[in-house]
């Protein structure tokens, strides 16, 4: 890239001699003016089919085109026109590659070699281009929220007209609709003219901590797309500070969707101060700890899964009314139940079943209940891969091997109590040695959405109580993820040794009741 770009100015260069070597060179180097021209012309063309290739495969993703990158086609294409009609002048007053008319020859060769740096230049700019698309700002017309989404829908407006919020969480299990609600507050804030630019960044690659510092020039490439802002050079402090700039004077909306890992927005342009007070922040994650405590968010709105009612209504309307029929009802009933309100669940399980026999349904509900409903189309790739990142994130054996043992103990509240029955004594756990170190593990699950906290039987997913041991309290899987859970620790190599940990804390369980029977 770096000796094309060099060859090229080098090409330029040569079109910068003395004025009157030049005239003469017109009338002398005519057929040398000509032929130049045609191989620029070439050579422009190629580079320009590359380029459109590119813009075709970022349109079929969906991307926005870069305004730079459609100009500098729109000149290639007028340029590329214009050498053509001097090309077929050329022969039309010449007879082959002679012009015995002097002024004609002399004309002619000056528009050639005007032409030549003109194509030259374009070249140049054409491969200086960083991208050639950026993601399109997601649009949601005659959306209807669901009720339940609806109240956390207007909290985040509410927060993102407080002069004194700067930077908000939006906090949830994956596939619950973090990512549709943020592109709804897109559209929102679009509608209100809350902000002059609304950005939306998709930043799922911080999973990778290599990837973060190559994301940073991506960050700040999407930013100034939006807001028309040509960076200068590759210099990330140079790139930081035009954007720190530029956001000073505009009113902007960021957003951060699927943040796994710490982003700093220094780094990016975007101050951490009060010297940008017209920019707000809105970050989404599946980490409560990352939100609060390492990005610093002064609020998180935590995203639950549906309640029943919405959850039969999101898959009615996407599986059709036949799920109404005497035969389908029951059984499609009990399959929304085992989806347990979540959205990407029911999306994808209704739309897998739809328009199936009722024979198809039954033997879903059946892979459903026994936890292993893989085979449903759809259920691998986008419900428990999904999922599967969550536990993957997961840092240190210890609360892995936790994940795993609630995900066996089966779907239901289990007690803080017989919680530390299982743990305590197993070889497996043998470094958790007090409750105190059992309870930092679960509030970590419970950060990541893997757990759900229960108080009074109902799920509280937006508490984080869990600071010190109550044998009291409870906590409770999700019905999804158990049977995510389930069917990584059947490949786990600990999985006996979970097994027995169930066990013998089970006989604990015994033992204890049958205690309080006798003494009473």
């Amino acid at each position: 890239m770096a000796d094309i770009v060099i060859s090229i100015a080098a090409k330029i260069a040569e079109y910068l001699v003395d004025p009157i070597e030049r005239r003469l060179s017109y009338l002398f180097s005519h057929r040398g003016h000509i032929h130049r021209l045609q191989k620029e012309v070439v050579e422009l063309m190629h580079l320009r089919d590359d380029v459109r290739i590119a813009v075709e495969e970022a349109i079929r993703r969906g991307d926005e085109i870069r305004p730079i990158v459609q100009h500098w086609l729109t000149l290639a294409d007028e340029i590329t026109m214009k050498a053509q009609d001097l090309m077929i002048d050329e022969n039309k007053s010449c007879f082959n590659g002679w012009c015995p008319n002097l002024k004609s020859r002399y004309r002619l060769s000056k528009k050639a070699q005007k032409m030549s740096y003109v194509i030259a230049k374009i070249q140049f700019d054409g491969h200086l281009f960083d991208s050639i698309s950026y993601p399109a700002p997601p649009i949601l017309k005659n959306f209807e929220p669901l009720e339940s989404r609806a109240s956390t829908l207007e909290k985040i407006m509410d927060a993102l007209r407080d002069d004194e919020m700067k930077m908000i969480g939006v906090w949830g299990m994956g596939g619950v609709g973090k990512t549709t609600l943020v592109k709804q507050v897109v559209e929102q804030a679009r509608q209100a003219m809350l902000f002059t630019t609304q950005v939306y960044i998709n930043v799922s690659w911080t999973r990778d901590s290599e990837r973060i510092q190559q994301g940073i020039a991506k960050i700040q490439q999407q930013i100034a797309d939006m807001l028309r802002l040509k960076l200068l050079g590759k210099d990330e402090s140079t790139r930081a500070l035009q954007l720190k700039q530029r956001m000073n004077k505009e009113r902007v909306l960021i957003i951060l969707d699927d943040l796994w890992k710490v982003v700093d927005l220094e780094r990016v342009g975007i101050r951490s101060e009060d010297g940008q007070k017209e920019c707000k922040i809105i970050l989404a994650s599946r980490d409560r700890r990352l939100l609060c405590q390492d990005m610093g968010a002064q609020k998180y709105f935590p995203v639950k899964h549906l309640p029943p009612e919405e959850a039969w209504s999101l898959f009615k309307k996407i599986a059709g009314d036949s799920v109404e029929s005497f035969e389908l009802r029951p059984i499609a009933i009990e399959v929304v139940e085992e989806c347990d309100g979540l959205p990407v669940a029911i999306v994808t399980i209704a739309k897998a079943l739809k328009g199936e026999s009722v024979a198809i349904w039954e033997n879903a509900l059946e892979e459903l209940r026994r936890s292993s409903p893989t085979n449903i189309r759809g259920m691998g790739e986008k419900v428990y891969s999904s999922l599967t990142l969550s536990y993957d994130h997961l840092e240190g054996e210890e609360v892995k091997l936790l994940f795993l043992l609630c995900g066996m103990r089966g779907y239901g509240d289990i007690s803080m109590d017989d919680l530390s029955k299982y743990v305590m004594g197993s070889d497996l756990f043998e470094h958790i040695s007090s409750l105190d170190k059992l309870m930092k593990l679960v509030k970590i699950l419970n950060d990541s959405s893997l757990l759900l906290d229960v108080e009074d039987g109902q799920s509280d997913e937006s508490s984080s109580s869990f600071s010190e041991y109550d044998q009291n309290k409870f906590v409770r899987m999700h019905r999804v993820v158990c049977a995510v859970a389930r069917a990584i620790a059947s490949k786990d190599p600990h999985w006996f040794a979970l097994k027995e940990a169930l066990q013998s804390g089970d006989g604990q369980r015994r033992r204890s009741s049958e205690n309080a029977l006798v003494s009473c």
